[in-house]
């Protein structure tokens, strides 16, 4: 079998799946050196910084470049082709010695580059996907996806509130009503709250300086909030990466910025910031009210709950996020939290719609 010096993959990778990775790696095994040209039409919705990140990640030993080709697709026009090309050399201009491809475009492209055409699994025999049907249902494909993708498209939903009014239990009923379902979602995970597991070491660790200190003489710091933060997203986009199309966590960065204020008064900026990148789709409101409060050692007390959950409230209002509160017995917030869940789901993932294109049923670099 020929080796080649430099190959090239190109495609839209509109989401990257397991037949560009297939197509990628058969590349890779040929070529001493592979570039992948990622191009983006900019009425996409996946932005390419984004596809290129995911493409050095699964294939950390290629060379991975983005081009913006807002030209139309005709792979009957010439002039098109030559448009194309411009666009393609601009970011590979050095000599390229095999193009590898799973498409008909493949030997015109190759032509142009002056190089072989290397046409791989063509009729889709090895993974029977394609970019238009993760874009049309990404839970059918949900296997096909890496889990950099996986954590991109996870819709995250967070249960949080204040202390002692069911997060965990909601959390983890959740959890385990959508890996019922089985399939892919029997991966579905519940990320637990770090903030509590970092509490209960702050007070081990007073304790072991001041046997019989309480929770009443713990002292939070600036510095602890950054932490807890950054921790509880870590968390989140580790679990993400290998679960379900759903993902609940109990709590995220954004109730940190509460218990910021319920600690040490106003906003962290830090925290701020951190909470501002999150990818929460849908949050749940634990209402305090018909919850009895348990003491388990790590809480401030009953009377606190009323006005850390309004604020809960007041500040999923003002940042524009998807909320709804559960309220009554643990029945009945399981079966309001499932029909949130169930309709954020069922709005869909809405992909914008790539470049039309032309001339004939020959498709271009997943140029479609």
């Amino acid at each position: 079998m020929k080796r080649y010096r430099h190959g090239l993959v190109l495609g839209k990778f509109y989401p990257p799946h397991a037949g560009h990775h297939h197509l990628v790696r058969t590349a890779r095994d040929r070529c001493d050196r592979l570039t992948v040209l990622v191009c983006a039409a900019s009425v996409e919705s996946i932005p390419l910084d984004a596809r290129m990140a995911w493409m050095s990640e699964v294939h950390p030993d290629v060379r991975v470049v983005g081009a913006i080709d807002d030209i139309h697709v005709d792979v009957t026009d010439p002039a098109v082709w030559d448009a194309h090309m411009a666009v393609f050399r601009a970011a590979v201009p050095g000599r390229v010695d095999a193009v590898f491809t799973s498409e008909a475009y493949g030997d015109e492209l190759a032509r142009r580059f002056r190089a072989d055409s290397i046409c791989v699994d063509p009729g889709r025999t090895v993974f029977p996907v394609s970019g238009t049907a993760v874009r049309n249902d990404p839970v059918g494909c949900w296997d096909f996806l890496e889990p950099p993708v996986r954590a991109a498209l996870a819709r995250r939903v967070v249960v949080l509130g204040a202390e002692s009014t069911g997060t965990t239990t909601l959390a983890d009923a959740l959890a385990a009503h959508y890996r019922a379902r089985g399939g892919v979602w029997s991966r579905t995970a519940a990320v637990p709250e770090y903030g509590r597991e970092f509490s209960g070491r702050k007070l081990a660790a007073l304790r072991a300086e001041r046997p019989g200190a309480a929770w009443a003489d713990m002292r939070f710091d600036a510095d602890d909030f950054p932490l807890i933060a950054r921790r509880q997203t870590e968390l989140e986009n580790a679990a993400a990466r290998i679960g379900s199309p759903v993902l609940i966590c109990d709590t995220d960065a954004f109730a940190t910025t509460v218990w910021h204020e319920r600690y040490l008064g106003g906003q962290h900026e830090e925290v701020a910031r951190i909470a501002a990148a999150g990818r929460g789709d849908l949050w749940l409101l634990t209402d305090h009210e018909g919850v009895p409060f348990e003491d388990d050692g790590l809480r401030d007390g009953e009377h606190l709950r009323p006005w850390m959950t309004a604020r809960f409230a007041e500040e999923l209002t003002r940042t524009g996020r998807r909320f709804i509160t559960v309220t009554g017995p643990h029945e009945q917030r399981l079966a309001t939290a499932v029909a949130a869940v169930d309709a954020l789901l069922a709005d869909g993932w809405h992909f914008a719609d790539p470049l039309p294109t032309r001339g004939g049923d020959a498709p271009v670099p997943e140029l479609r």
